[in-house]
């Protein structure tokens, strides 16, 4: 499937401005987030699309690049660099590596950091809406003690003899020299004397992290915190990664949440659906009356405000919303299935059509279906 035009995805002119660019990328990257479209693929899809072109149109070299070239300026494959969430190397990297190297320059590359963790913490409803401090644990690596991430027994280092202190190594391909980091140092210019005796110079060791983590009040499923520097410990004279910590909330006995609501099923009976009555509803605060009008039908909603979430996003909280469900009785005593007998018998005759409005709008619309098939 090819791709579509950058200044179609944003919604803009070719000579669109910075700042017009820059207002229909939020406008774009508003409309298709995943936190405001959970599960939605083709919003995800759209999200990284507009993210992509922003990420080109808003440089100006690889405007003119793209300008120039299309698409086809950064599908050449020789990037060799980290690729980002638009899923293509950066443009420094490919052009840096064709042009740049074959004139002696190009960009030095030194040692990476620490990867990043992903961790899942599983909350309740009420935990994820007050907000929480955990204690998690997770399995990384992390800088040697011993060595102090150092790698080296006595501190004590020498410069790479494969690159010479550079930490960059050129290969010739072609008419093309390509220039990557030192498989030797790792890009780092200098190698160990004498390694570590506890993480044999990786300056790094296997072992649990146990961490307190503060997730704010309103976060719901999906949400993600970000811990910087608490992933993995990168190689010797690197900084760390950094720990994601994403939210899934657990199915609630009560209520269910949509955004900022809350709804939730509440049980009558059926004299009080008939006669009315005032009717106790638990909240995420404590308790809340709602008054039910006599002659209430199954599936009617109250809605109670403010007594919903208030997300981390929203400035106020939302509503619950209360669904009355009529129940019929069971396990009836003598007296109570005498007294239904009497009641029910009291619907004879064309009087117990007013009753009944909603079944005697379905039975005429039955005698109808019934004519036309006979018809």
């Amino acid at each position: 499937m090819s791709k579509r035009d950058y200044y179609e995805v944003l919604g803009v002119a070719r000579t669109a401005t910075d700042e017009e660019l820059k207002k229909a990328y939020r406008r774009c990257a508003m409309k298709h987030h995943p936190d405001r479209n959970p599960g939605d693929k083709e919003a995800e899809a759209a999200f990284k699309e507009c993210k992509e072109a922003y990420e080109v149109l808003s440089d100006g070299g690889k405007r003119r690049m793209y300008d120039a070239h299309g698409h086809a300026a950064f599908e050449h494959g020789m990037g060799g660099g980290n690729r980002g969430p638009a899923g293509f190397g950066d443009v420094g990297d490919i052009f840096g590596d064709i042009f740049g190297n074959i004139f002696g320059g190009g960009a030095a590359r030194g040692p990476r950091r620490g990867a990043d963790i992903g961790y899942v913490m599983e909350l309740d409803l009420e935990e994820a809406v007050a907000g929480i401090e955990k204690r998690i644990e997770i399995p990384t690596l992390t800088a040697c003690e011993h060595c102090k991430g150092s790698g080296s027994e006595d501190g004590k280092l020498e410069t790479c003899a494969t690159c010479h202190g550079h930490g960059q190594v050129r290969l010739q391909r072609g008419i093309f020299s390509m220039q990557q980091p030192c498989p030797h140092c790792g890009g780092r210019g200098k190698t160990i004397k004498n390694p570590c005796a506890e993480c044999h110079g990786n300056g790094r060791i296997e072992q649990d992290k146990v961490l307190s983590v503060k997730i704010p009040a309103g976060v719901d499923n999906g949400d993600r915190i970000r811990l910087s520097g608490e992933g993995e410990a990168g190689p010797p004279g690197t900084p760390p990664g950094d720990l994601y910590v994403e939210v899934r909330v657990r199915e609630h006995d009560i209520f269910e949440r949509d955004g900022d609501d809350l709804h939730c099923e509440v049980p009558i009976r059926i004299s009080q659906a008939a006669l009315g009555d005032s009717v106790r509803v638990p909240t995420l605060d404590g308790e809340a009356e709602i008054r039910i009008p006599a002659e209430t039908q199954t599936g009617k909603v109250f809605r109670l405000r403010d007594k919903g979430v208030k997300s981390v996003r929203s400035r106020s909280p939302g509503d619950l919303y209360c669904k009355v469900v009529v129940e019929t009785p069971v396990n009836l005593t003598t007296q109570q299935r005498e007294l239904l007998e009497q009641f029910e018998a009291t619907f004879v005759g064309d009087g117990a059509r007013r009753h009944s409005p909603k079944s005697s709008t379905f039975m005429d619309g039955v005698k109808g279906f019934w004519d036309r098939m006979t018809s």
